[in-house]
């Protein structure tokens, strides 16, 4: 056992009753667009370890990192070349060893991407397999299958791919000398991104393999990708829905209630078993996870996984984090609710009821890498609206109106009990950048869908530093042509890190303020109990935990709040006047003594 993986435990869970995990304030960190230290235009692990000060005094528990593994970049470091090293691009083994170090002396722990349902094409195993054979062991790693008409120049069945177009593509091969010719193989993601077998007992352990590489060396945990889809339903049947992620999918079909909603995102009826798409949440995903919960137990610092899964209703998604399974699951219900009172409501109740039946804790989001930040949602006409990511030639956002809403939802999502997840930049209020050139767009899900869909570089650009240096000081560029991986708008002078910091309302401080009072009050850890004030049909929601009283106004006038309670946090500095509480905001208040 190293330092590493006994500093957190030893400093920070000494007389806790509950694992760390089960009410943290998770931050994720997007490698590429944190900080970059050595002034290429790519961010880095060397600029994390560098802005870790800053995690702390924001008050975080731990940070995730989304992938920083060896990768052509085909989608941004999610097609993994070597699951056992770092990119030069972000830096080396001995970068992330480094900043892991230096994370867990300030006790914070390190949590890293893991992409299990599928490598990149350039991945050792891929090559073999497209120099192998038909039924081959290379072939058996992932889903190849030969293909239906005369031929075989037709796929083998109709699935879609979550980024547009088919989930198939044909090996540009010798033809054997089969009447079938050149097999096809899955992707549910970009071509470049073909599906492991998790059928397989190989890939089964190599992945395991894998997770005993970074808890050897210190990882405290691990967000799974697209946890929900490594088994695919037997025999590849047929499915006309459209799979869809999380970023906000517009319905294919009409939605005639807020109980249809969901449905409707994932593309309306299906024709698989048990009213689920073939290629995802399939029963035999929780094999893989409760022998993973066996490695994770031999390491000590109670080590976690949480799943990026997609799933619905919200029993479903709790069979993820059953005892012997993860310990976290993404609340993609939550994040989908929008800016409205009934259906957060509705949300919070089913999650917190599903979460309890297993005897976990409730995971709560509001923005991550996959969808357009909070800020700008909450300012679109229809505040519960998803696209599928904002151009020039798109409807505008309120600016001001989204951030007043953000800042109020994330008030209330600090105050639930169970663990937070924060994404980078929008503790600075950061808005997505909705006017982004094509030519310097790299999201596959856009040229897939031929310009279609905008896709998700908006909600990634890089971080604003410092106002007034070049990128916004995210690299050194004073004295070089290099430049931010992505173009930053010119609003982010106004949300830069030193525009916030110590100024008293500016957002930083904001959430800096509500991490120390959720900290202190241990809301994390506490019982939601709905107040009498609850009223989510006049756009009021309002609950206790423990002593704080939280009330929030999703409406669109003032409401009073109670005169038995004191405000002792606001989500905005004119939230209240008098005993009034303003539109679009939240408050926590206390019982007067």
């Amino acid at each position: 056992m190293t330092d590493l993986q006994q500093t957190p435990s030893a400093r920070q869970d000494a007389g806790r009753s509950v694992p760390w995990w089960s009410d943290a304030v998770i931050y994720q960190i997007y490698p590429r667009s944190f900080a970059d230290a050595d002034d290429d235009g790519m961010g880095d692990l060397a600029g994390v370890t560098g802005r870790l000060p800053y995690l702390a005094q924001l008050g975080v528990d731990a940070i995730w990192l989304s992938p920083f593994y060896v990768s052509p970049q085909a989608d941004a470091g999610y097609d993994v070349a070597d699951y056992r090293d770092v990119d030069p691009l972000f830096g080396s083994l001995q970068d992330f060893d480094t900043m892991l170090a230096a994370a867990h002396e300030r006790g914070i722990r390190v949590i890293v991407d893991l992409v299990p349902n599928h490598t990149s094409d350039e991945h050792v195993w891929f090559k073999e397999a497209l120099n192998s054979k038909r039924g081959s062991r290379a072939r058996d790693r992932y889903i190849f299958r030969d293909g239906k008409g005369g031929h075989g120049e037709l796929p083998p069945n109709n699935w879609q791919s979550v980024f547009g177009g088919p989930a198939w593509s044909r090996l540009m091969e010798v033809d054997d000398g089969s009447a079938l010719g050149p097999q096809w193989y899955l992707h549910l993601f970009d071509s470049k991104q073909p599906d492991l077998n998790w059928e397989n007992p190989e890939v089964q352990e190599e992945m395991i393999s894998v997770l005993r590489f970074w808890l050897d060396r210190g990882a405290d945990g691990f967000r799974i990708d697209v946890a929900h889809g490594l088994i695919k339903e037997e025999g590849l049947p047929d499915w006309s829905g459209q799979a869809g992620m999380v970023e906000g999918e517009s319905p294919t079909v009409e939605a005639t209630n807020i109980e249809d909603e969901e449905q409707a995102r994932m593309g309306g009826p299906e024709e698989s078993d048990a009213g689920r798409s073939p290629m995802f949440d399939q029963d035999g995903v929780h094999d893989i996870y409760r022998r993973w919960n066996e490695v994770l137990a031999e390491y000590p610092g109670n080590r976690m996984l949480v799943a990026e899964a997609w799933v619905e209703p919200a029993e479903r998604l709790a069979r993820y984090i059953r005892q012997d399974e993860m310990q976290q699951a993404f609340n993609f219900d939550f994040l989908l609710a929008g800016w409205d009172a009934r259906r957060m409501a509705k949300s919070i109740e089913e999650s917190l009821n599903a979460a309890s039946s297993v005897g976990s804790p409730s995971t709560w989001v509001l923005s991550n890498h996959d969808t357009i930040r909070h800020t700008t949602r909450f300012g679109l006409q229809d505040p519960t609206n998803f696209p599928k990511g904002v151009g020039s030639d798109d409807e505008q956002p309120d600016e001001a109106l989204g951030l007043a809403r953000a800042r109020a939802a994330t008030l209330l999502m600090l105050a639930l009990p169970g663990s937070a997840y924060i994404y980078q930049g929008e503790e600075l209020g950061l808005p997505e950048h909705t006017a982004l050139d094509s030519d310097v767009r790299q999201d596959p899900s856009f040229f897939r869908t031929q310009g279609a869909e905008k896709g998700r570089d908006g909600c990634r650009v890089p971080l604003p530093w410092h106002s007034d240096a070049p990128g916004y000081g995210f690299g050194d560029y004073a004295a070089s042509d290099a430049g931010p991986w992505l173009p930053q708008p010119a609003s982010f002078k106004r949300y830069a890190v030193d525009r916030q910091d110590g100024i008293a309302g500016s957002t930083l401080e904001f959430y800096r303020s509500a991490l120390a009072f959720r900290a202190e009050y241990r809301l994390g850890a506490g019982i939601l109990e709905w107040s009498p004030l609850n009223k989510p049909g006049d756009g009021v929601l309002s609950f206790n935990n423990g002593s704080v009283l939280v009330f929030a106004n999703l409406g669109t006038g003032p409401v009073d709040l109670p005169g038995d309670h004191s405000v002792a946090l606001s989500s905005s500095p004119d939230a209240v006047d008098d005993t009034r509480l303003a539109p679009n905001a939240t408050v926590w208040m206390l019982p007067e003594k």
